[in-house]
């Protein structure tokens, strides 16, 4: 199955002209050796392998950052196949758009030595043709951010196949207009976290002074809010019910709580998580009873209408 990519090529997409002359994408990170014949099929073993490495190039950096990093670079390097799209920002608010067409190559002393051969597609894509949802997550944190769930408007914009637009909902989902909700609820607790009672406490994540906590890729599926405490000593691991059964989110958190606590948390640190829902949930409560770990609240949505 085709899948789609953002790829930032550079800092502000300084090299995104010199890839588009050259057809490759890249990327650096410090990691100065030529990867050929190291890149496994479980980036769970390359990020094994290479957080170490980065640490010490980077030792300000924590094991969230270089997760993040060492998986985008196994991702364009090796993740990334042979017919797979990626949509580029030129950093003009426009997306240069271009199709994997061949394998790994190492360019010693070159920009973006981690390189893939890109055929460019005759396309640019404006930002401001672009759904409100897809113009988020475009947007996103990291250099290399998977956007297959908008295959179908991807391929409207590309002027391929006709699709609706609309991202298809997880076929676990129980509750559509929940699901829609609690969607926007995310961005909603991202964009007004200082506002929140989770602020007093805790933070979303951050690397560089850039947030990477929203949608953290994890080797089960993105984490909705990734936040840490104000004191460094908790990693709180956030999930949105978004319609799904009970046992499916905490299954879910658990696996993610599992990852983190496995491959992300420093020495010392806890790892906490917490489920928000629209309304209460018996079931919730009978299995966080025993999961001490992992608290449960729920969210009120009210408005008014004004007479003018």
């Amino acid at each position: 199955m085709k899948r789609y990519y953002r790829v930032m090529l550079g800092k502000n997409s300084m090299h995104a002209e010199q890839c588009a002359k050259e057809n490759f994408i890249g990327a650096d990170y410090d990691i100065q050796e030529n990867l050929t014949g190291k890149l496994p099929d479980d980036w769970r073993e390359f990020n094994r392998k290479y957080i170490p490495i980065f640490l010490k190039g980077h030792p300000d950096k924590t094991r969230v950052g270089a997760g993040l990093s060492c998986g985008a670079l196994w991702t364009l390097c090796r993740g990334m196949l042979d017919g797979d799209i990626v949509l580029c920002p030129d950093g003009a608010k426009r997306y240069r758009a271009g199709q994997i067409a061949g394998s790994y190559q190492y360019a010693p002393g070159g920009i973006l030595p981690h390189r893939r051969p890109v055929c460019w597609l005759n396309r640019i894509i404006e930002r401001a043709d672009m759904s409100e949802d897809f113009r988020h997550s475009g947007g996103g944190p990291g250099a290399v951010r998977e956007l297959t769930p908008y295959a179908d408007e991807i391929e409207k914009l590309l002027g391929g196949r006709k699709g609706s637009g609309i991202i298809a909902t997880d076929s676990t989902v129980e509750n559509p207009s929940e699901f829609a909700m609690e969607k926007h609820l995310e961005d909603f607790l991202v964009e007004n976290w200082d506002n929140t009672e989770l602020s007093k406490k805790y933070d979303i994540y951050e690397e560089d002074g850039e947030m990477v906590g929203q949608q953290y890729q994890t080797d089960t599926g993105p984490i909705d809010i990734l936040a840490i405490s104000k004191n460094k000593k908790e990693l709180l691991v956030i999930e949105l019910k978004k319609g799904r059964p009970s046992d499916s989110v905490v299954g879910q958190l658990q696996r993610y709580m599992g990852y983190v606590k496995e491959e992300l948390a420093e020495k010392g640190q806890e790892v906490r998580g917490l489920i928000i829902a629209l309304g209460d949930d018996l079931k919730f409560k009978r299995a966080l009873s025993v999961s001490p770990h992992i608290e449960f609240c729920t969210y009120k949505v009210s408005f008014s209408l004004l007479r003018k």
